[in-house]
């Protein structure tokens, strides 16, 4: 099981280096140019953050390989490259729910502005301050800060708020995303009985 607050030590790292240069000393060469190719990957997926990403997957096989002692495999970077695959999932995931939320925004803002459709959005609205309000003020603040900006300044944005709270982009996605449920659960409660 893999711990969810875990953050690359420099004896993890030492020990990722290790296990792929598989007994060969590279000075770190072999782990820059899986790197490298990890980059290349998430830029031939389009994906909007391939450092990012390519370093998340280091990160997560590094966090495996200190958890489970070893991790026997023929070649250490078709390992990387089956993790690489969950990680680009993962971000594709959050991709596909950030464009429907948007779509969903975008629809509505242009629905027949009858007084009919401009109650539901307020009643919306209100469901949504009152979910808001219940999150506690740390939630609060990460979901409000999470949605600021546009393309490249949301996520530069974002790339700051996770070094505010000196965790990955990836993690901060994860924990938006959960509060977004959260949001989206409480709303459809509210509207549902108003």
């Amino acid at each position: 099981m893999l711990k969810k607050d875990w953050s690359l030590t420099p004896a993890a790292f030492n020990e990722l280096l290790a296990w792929l240069d598989q007994g060969r000393k590279s000075d770190g060469q072999t782990y820059l140019e899986i790197r490298q190719r990890l980059v290349a990957y998430f830029d031939r997926k389009d994906c909007r953050a391939p450092d990012e990403l390519a370093d998340e997957t280091m990160n997560r096989v590094a966090r495996k390989l200190e958890e489970l002692g070893a991790i026997e495999t023929e070649a250490p970077a078709k390992y990387c490259y089956v993790m690489a695959r969950f990680v680009f999932l993962e971000d594709l995931r959050a991709r596909a729910k950030d464009h429907r939320l948007r779509a969903e925004i975008r629809q509505e803002s242009i629905a027949p502005d009858d007084q009919n459709s401009r109650e539901i959005k307020e009643r919306r609205m209100d469901c949504l301050r009152q979910c808001s309000a219940k999150l506690d003020h740390a939630s609060r603040d990460l979901i409000l800060r999470y949605y600021i900006g546009e393309e490249k300044v949301k996520i530069d944005n974002r790339r700051a708020l996770a070094r505010a709270l000196a965790i990955t982009t990836n993690a901060l996605s994860i924990r938006a995303c959960r509060i977004r449920e959260k949001l989206e659960l409480c709303v459809r409660e509210c509207l549902g009985r108003t």
